[in-house]
């Protein structure tokens, strides 16, 4: 009589659920993208608006923007690819408020110090950048942070590229696919292995 090792299936067909659930949570993960896509889209068409006075959220991502910049309180810098560095001010708008953050335009030069004073900034929407982990991002809900993509420029930078919804990946059905493959791949080669096994025990 064949019998199957206890907890060697059980090992297997715990890992083979969870696959099978982590492709059904990118399938639904896929609907949701889909759904804020949608919204960025016509965002995108949309009259412009004075930018929130409490930046957080997705609702107006991609939607063009306008604000004043009282005096720029400190500048930090991001990676922009072959464009070099984006330089992002960070903004007083008055006595009370939390300020916002204005994407300046780029510069190949890390170090490269901005003189812009402030003024009124015209520009997208966009998400601020993130430094948590990717873990953190594929597990929790956190509520972005908003920041202003500026249509002009900084003195001797270069525009940042507007933002784009259609720069956005929405790769979850080939990530479902994997893990629905993975799990049936586990399945055939356990099953190979207990075949295996039972030949050696005859």
């Amino acid at each position: 009589m064949k019998r199957l090792p206890v907890v060697a299936t059980v090992v297997v067909l715990l890992a083979v659920a969870a696959m099978i659930a982590l492709g059904f949570w990118q399938l639904q993960r896929k609907q949701e993208k889909e759904a804020a896509l949608a919204v960025y889209a016509r965002n995108a068409t949309l009259p412009p608006v004075a930018f929130p006075a409490i930046p957080v959220g997705d609702s107006l991502l991609y939607r063009r923007t306008t604000a004043f910049c009282l005096q720029p309180t400190g500048w930090s810098t991001e990676g922009a690819g072959r464009f070099g560095w984006r330089h992002i001010a960070r903004c007083r708008t008055g006595a009370e408020g939390p300020g916002f953050s204005v994407d300046m335009g780029v510069s190949p030069d890390l170090g490269y110090k901005p003189t812009w004073r402030g003024g009124e900034v015209t520009g997208t929407i966009a998400p601020e950048p993130s430094h948590r982990s990717l873990i953190a991002g594929l597990f929790d809900r956190h509520v972005r942070t908003l920041m202003i993509v500026a249509d002009k420029a900084a003195p001797g930078l270069r525009p940042t590229p507007p933002p784009s919804p259609e720069s956005i990946p929405n790769n979850h059905l080939a990530y479902a696919v994997q893990w629905f493959l993975f799990a049936a791949i586990a399945l055939v080669i356990y099953a190979i292995a207990l075949r295996r096994r039972w030949r050696g025990q005859r």
